[in-house]
Parts: C-alpha cells; sequence; structure tokens
C-alpha cells in the first residue's frame, strides 16, 4: 500500500484547493483567462520541480545500495576475525573483535528503528574495534591480516558517514523553497483562471502531481526511515536479518 501513500498524502491538500476554487467560481471572482504566458509557466514550475526529482533520484539510488554494502562488509569482517583463530593465542582478544563487530551492527539497526542517526554511538564502537586490532597485532598476528581486518573497518565507516550525510543534510534547500513558491505561486494563479469543468479536471490533475511529486521528493531525501508513513525507503531487511541470524547463533 505504500505506493498509494504519495497520492493520499495529496488528497487533502486537493479537496482543499478545488474547495476554494469552487467558491472563488460561485462568486465570480476568477478573472484570469487562459493565455499562451500562464501555459509557459505551467511548462517552468513542472521543469524546476523534474530538476529537483533527478538530484533525489541520483541520491536515493546511492542510498540503494548502502544496506547491501554494509551488510556484506560487517559480514566479510566477521568472517574474517574467525579465520584467526588458529593463529591468536588469546581467545578472549578474539571474542571480543567478534563481539564487538556484532554490537556495530546492533548499534546500526537501533539507529535505523529509532529513524535517528547517532554517529557518536557508532564511533564509539569503531574505537573498540580498532583497539582489538591493536591487541591482535600484540598477539602476533600477521600483517597481511590485520590490514584486511582495518580495510573492512574503513569501508564500515565510510558508509556510516555517508549514511550521515544523506540523514541529516537536505538536499539543496534553496531549490525546495524555489519549488514551493512556483508551486503555490501557480495554485494561486489557477484559482483565479475562468474554465468550464475541463479545467477543473485540468487544474485537479495539475494540482495533484505537483504536489505528489513534492511529497515524493521529501520522502525520498530521507530514505533510511523506518515504520513512518514513507513511500520511498530503501531496504534495510539485509541488516535486520543479519542481526536475527547472529542472535540465534551465538556459536562463532
Amino acid at each position: 500500500m505504500k505506493k498509494f501513500n504519495v497520492a493520499l498524502k495529496s488528497m487533502p491538500v486537493l479537496a482543499v484547493v478545488l474547495s476554494v476554487k469552487f467558491i472563488l467560481d460561485y462568486f465570480n471572482i476568477s478573472f484570469i483567462a487562459i493565455n499562451p504566458l500562464l501555459t509557459a509557466l505551467l511548462g517552468g514550475v513542472f521543469f524546476t520541480v523534474s530538476i529537483l526529482f533527478a538530484g533525489a533520484v541520483a541520491d536515493y539510488k546511492e542510498s540503494e545500495k548502502i544496506p547491501g554494502e554494509l551488510a556484506v562488509s560487517l559480514k566479510t569482517f566477521y568472517n574474517d576475525a574467525r579465520i584467526l583463530r588458529g593463529v591468536v593465542k588469546s581467545k578472549k582478544v578474539l571474542e571480543k573483535l567478534q563481539n564487538d563487530i556484532k554490537e556495530l551492527l546492533y548499534t546500526m539497526n537501533s539507529n535505523f528503528r529509532r529513524n535517528v542517526w547517532k554517529l557518536k554511538e557508532l564511533d564509539a564502537v569503531t574505537e573498540r574495534i580498532n583497539e582489538d586490532i591493536t591487541s591482535l597485532a600484540k598477539q602476533g598476528v600477521p600483517p597481511a591480516f590485520l590490514t584486511k581486518l582495518r580495510s573492512e573497518l574503513t569501508a564500515i565507516d565510510k558508509l556510516s558517514h555517508r549514511i550521515d550525510i544523506i540523514v541529516e543534510t537536505t538536499f539543496i534547500p534553496a531549490a525546495y523553497l524555489i519549488a514551493e513558491i512556483s508551486i503555490g505561486f501557480l495554485v494561486l494563479l489557477l484559482l483565479l483562471v475562468k474554465g468550464d469543468y475541463a479545467f477543473y479536471a485540468m487544474f485537479a490533475a495539475v494540482t495533484t502531481i505537483l504536489v505528489s511529486l513534492m511529497f515524493l521528493i521529501k520522502d525520498m531525501d530521507n530514505p533510511f526511515e523506518v515504520g513512518k508513513d514513507s513511500c520511498a525507503d530503501v531496504d534495510l531487511s539485509l541488516l535486520f536479518n543479519l542481526e536475527d541470524y547472529w542472535r540465534r547463533n551465538q556459536q562463532k
């Protein structure tokens, strides 16, 4: 049903706008005639919104890849640590590393479920993993293994910071403002246009499309929302499934 959320969100706006249009026509307040300038304005507004939509889609496509890359990196990191069983003298050091890797995943998923991204929480776990790798170096682990572990941690850290940028920043706030002002100005002009029943249908279609697109763009601006009334969330099931698997299988 999520695919209908955007249309459903736009319905109250459409109802209000059509009511205002009906009142204006009833009292003969509409006085603007359809002309080429209005048509050009309509095309310009759609062009502005389409640019904003294209930029949001580009970021959304990148966001779609992040959960899968995170799940693969975390799983690889954990499995690489298992290989060191025959190399590390102190099993406690290795167990701590594996537990901290699990804790990193659990912290990420906790942030996703709370619809926040607390980078400080993740950095604290990452720092503990760094200390674990340092402890492994003191245990005489070959440098090649340490380099591999460090590379995986770096990849996870990069993805974590990329999520922070996507969640905490808005895609070109000035562009949002321009698009919203343009849509508002266009709707205001259309309210004052004299027209027949065919114009009512066109007016409803234009309003629905533009308002729906703005709702969709704002949903796409933060695609890492869980449990909210959003229609543009990325699939986080890979990370949640990995957490369930690790919790069910406590044996390393």
